[in-house]
């Protein structure tokens, strides 16, 4: 997972809100630790100005899947790239498709932009 660009570890909700939203487009999305799964992770995308949560689960097997909107079939991947591509076209369940990850969302991973340097002013503070 440490990979992927678009992944930002242990961050709150609020704080992927704040990330997506300042990217500003539709599609954009990143991937985050789930809060209130351990070992499950959370596909957050921006659409109209709303941030959805979808999450990623790995699989007794080593597959992963996504949970995907009432009605649609679940798919299985071999990693979290190919289920991101896969989300990538429209139509496969989730609200809009994703967006390759902007140089916004490459900045807050590699510790640089507003929000980051919002974490480290807080992380002086204590």
């Amino acid at each position: 997972m440490e990979d992927l660009a678009e992944y930002h570890g242990r961050i709150s909700k609020r704080q992927a809100e704040e990330i997506l939203n300042e990217a500003g487009r539709d599609g954009s999305y990143l991937i985050r630790d789930s809060a209130s799964a351990a070992g499950s992770y959370c596909v957050c995308v921006l659409c109209d100005g709303w941030v959805y949560t979808y999450r990623v689960f790995k699989q007794k097997d080593g597959l992963w899947t996504i949970e995907v909107a009432p009605g649609m079939k679940e798919r299985l991947f071999r990693n979290v790239g190919n289920l991101i591509d896969a989300f990538k076209i429209p139509d496969q369940g989730i609200y809009v498709p994703l967006l390759p990850p902007t140089s916004f969302e490459r900045d807050q991973k590699k510790g640089k932009g507003p929000v980051k340097e919002l974490e480290k002013s807080k992380r002086l503070e204590l």
